[in-house]
């Protein structure tokens, strides 16, 4: 079940062993349909002329589905419903919360959503995770699908952590199942990393952060974009197994960020700070934070600080051998965003 075997070959347009899309009819369940990547994974299936059965907790959904339901998915799931596919995205991805918000978000969540799947047809389950879960607080390149995990000991924090365990349980999940693995994830319609980069730029609190040995971090990145086509490529080809998904090109973190936020017209504060000085003050944030403050999102987290501090790079070859080349640059993906902001 857990092999990669690329088959089908009629459903996804644009090149390869799937064009033709139109020819078949797709249904499909998408958890998290409101959020970012599902708001954007629901708008190009239904351009593709796939029917999609959304799962949300708004009163309505943010983009046109075939149907939708409100449901809190930290419950078992009530519908009777046939898909050919499960995608769960819907997740709590902040990088600061209360850890029983967590599990019931990212790991209750995924129980009832593979239990539901296996108790009506086994269709295959698409779990989108967090390339998260490979890191740790120093540089790491050419990161692998099958590069080691930290254990749960070590993660960088319940996000990951509760992330990772979604992973296991998608892995007992008894049919046909994909993990897949989205890095810092950008473009139209971002609710999550852009809006905290800018805010963070603006109040002063997106340091450079420096490190002895004098290191700038180099970072994949991944438009929303390339996540929704490689998920509807997953699906229209049978694809299982494990992926990191990104753009297969890599950025020296600071200088792109800089190109960004100029381009968006924000002046950023960004001072100097010592990566140890930084991973302390954040420290004492979350310890403040876990017992006055309610799990109130401090100004920085140290998983923030890992991020900008040290080095994320992936290697692609799985990815590009299975489901081919990313439809975008990223420069074109930073066009569109550009774009979208000013107007």
């Amino acid at each position: 079940m857990s092999g990669n075997k690329p088959q089908g070959g009629h459903l996804l347009p644009g090149g390869g062993p799937s064009d033709g899309l139109g020819s078949a009819l797709v249904r499909i369940l998408l958890t998290g349909c409101n959020g970012f990547i599902g708001r954007r994974l629901a708008a190009d299936a239904a351009a593709l002329g796939w029917q999609v059965v959304g799962i949300g907790r708004a009163q309505a959904p943010a983009a046109p589905l075939a149907r939708y339901v409100r449901a809190d998915l930290g419950a078992a799931l009530d519908l009777d419903e046939r898909v050919d596919a499960v995608v769960h995205a819907a997740a709590l991805a902040r990088p600061w919360a209360a850890p029983e918000e967590y599990r019931r978000n990212n790991v209750a969540a995924t129980t009832h959503i593979a239990a539901w799947a296996a108790a009506h047809g086994g269709p295959h389950l698409v779990y989108v995770s967090s390339s998260s879960v490979l890191y740790r607080d120093a540089d790491q390149f050419g990161l692998r699908e099958d590069s080691p995990v930290p254990p749960d000991t070590e993660q960088l924090n319940d996000y990951a952590r509760t992330k990772l365990a979604g992973e296991r349980i998608t892995r007992s999940y008894p049919g046909d199942w994909t993990v897949a693995r989205p890095r810092a994830v950008f473009g139209p319609g971002d609710t999550v990393l852009l809006p905290r980069v800018v805010a963070a730029a603006r109040q002063g609190v997106l340091p450079r952060f420096t490190r002895r040995d004098g290191h700038a971090a180099r970072a994949d990145l991944t438009p929303v974009a390339t996540v929704s086509h490689y998920l509807l490529r997953i699906v229209a080809d049978g694809v299982t197994g494990e992926f990191n998904l990104t753009n297969a090109e890599t950025v020296d973190l600071d200088p792109f960020v800089d190109s960004v936020l100029a381009r968006l017209g924000v002046t950023p504060r960004r001072p100097r700070v010592p990566v140890g000085v930084a991973l302390a003050l954040a420290g004492v944030g979350e310890a403040w934070s876990a017992r006055f403050g309610h799990y109130a999102e401090p100004p920085i987290t140290r998983f923030g600080v890992s991020m900008f501090a040290f080095s994320k790079t992936f290697d692609a070859s799985r990815l590009l051998a299975a489901l081919g080349p990313a439809p975008v640059t990223l420069a074109a993906a930073v066009d569109e965003l550009v774009a979208e902001w000013h107007a």
